[in-house]
């Protein structure tokens, strides 16, 4: 799943390869895709791009005619950038091509979405707030207003498991499945921790990993094009999707919790005292 880092770095490179351009053509290949109707996906033909921004893990294209194109990537999508778009329009099939817009320029882009479970989302709007996954999002975590004390008014009552508190996007936006595990990892701190229960240096610890991590992981693929930044993401991890590797810290094997539709990694003498995380969802909380 594209996290904060990956979209990011798509911010950049949509920067400086659409902004200026004209829309000649979005069409929808997975009409599932498509989460709003008024204003049509025509409404965007066109216009030219003024802006590209980040909201959490939504990415948002700014035109000069008021419209905003915000796509959520969810789990298993992409945008694929062509320097050369194919003659004739895409055919609907079973495919993971799920949307295409067309540039002016004879460039353009393509949402994929790969899997059976069709979670890529688009929208088209007046206002990016107008998106509720974009209205309920939490503070930005590298924001410059973003600091200490706002991260522990955060956690103060939040009864929660550290994992869970992190990728909550109402909570704070950006974070998933994989930076919560780096991110926890690089804090030494367990994944079902309860958020409450951290002392002011624990916090500390853990606001400065949360800032750490995500800031190494947007230097890292500043500046990668769009095609390689999945390689580049998974070559920064250090123990999520690690399962059975050493621990690049203390060399013992990252071990991995299941759940029903995902997974977590950890390094027990890292993390967790030595303690494997054995039971899954029902494991007691590790302190």
């Amino acid at each position: 799943m594209p996290e904060l880092p990956e979209v990011e770095a798509l911010t950049d490179f949509l920067t400086e390869h659409l902004v200026g351009l004209r829309v000649v053509r979005v069409l929808p290949v997975a009409v599932s895709v498509l989460k709003t109707y008024d204003p049509p996906v025509t409404a965007l033909q066109g216009a030219e791009v003024t802006a590209v921004r980040r909201y959490g893990k939504f990415l948002d294209i700014g035109t000069d005619g008021g419209l905003h194109l915000v796509t959520h990537l969810a789990r298993a999508g992409w945008l694929q950038w062509r320097d050369r778009l194919p003659d004739g329009p895409p055919k609907p099939g079973k495919g993971p091509l799920a949307l295409r817009v067309a540039l002016e320029t004879g460039e353009g882009f393509d949402l994929t979405e790969a899997g059976t479970q069709k979670r890529l989302a688009v929208y088209v709007v007046h206002d990016p707030r107008q998106v509720p996954g974009v209205a309920r999002l939490g503070p930005d975590p590298l924001a410059g207003d973003f600091d200490e004390d706002r991260f522990a008014a955060l956690l103060k009552d939040e009864r929660r498991q550290l994992k869970g508190a992190l990728r909550d996007q109402s909570l704070i936006a950006g974070v998933g499945n994989a930076y919560s595990d780096e991110i926890l990892h690089a804090a030494r701190m367990s994944p079902f921790k309860l958020a409450a229960s951290l002392t002011p240096q624990e916090i500390h610890r853990l606001y400065e990993a949360l800032r750490a991590t995500l800031t190494e992981a947007v230097e890292r693929s500043r500046g990668v094009a769009a095609g390689r930044l999945k390689a580049e993401k998974k070559s920064g991890l250090r123990v999520h999707g690690r399962t059975g590797e050493p621990c690049p810290v203390c060399g013992d094997t990252v071990r991995e919790v299941s759940f029903s539709d995902s997974s977590l990694q950890y390094c027990p003498t890292c993390q967790t005292g030595g303690k494997p995380l054995a039971d899954r969802r029902l494991s007691r909380l590790l302190k």
